[in-house]
């Protein structure tokens, strides 16, 4: 099976908060910013959709504290 090969562009704003991880910072921006499903995040990152989900949730967690 053939799969297109796309480059990933992110804004370096996404990496300037020093409360998240890298990964917490792009699951965060492709979910919130690009509408990505947790199915697509996980097929473009090579990480378990099952993953995703916990990471994007980490992610809400630590804004609802830090907001």
């Amino acid at each position: 099976m053939y799969m297109k090969k796309e480059i990933l562009e992110f804004p370096r704003e996404i990496f300037k908060d020093n409360n998240l991880t890298f990964l917490e910072a792009v699951i965060e921006h492709l979910k919130d910013k690009k509408g990505l499903s947790f199915r697509e995040i996980s097929r473009t990152i090579f990480r378990d959709e099952r993953n995703v989900w916990t990471i994007y949730n980490r992610v809400k967690k630590k804004r609802l504290n830090n907001g």
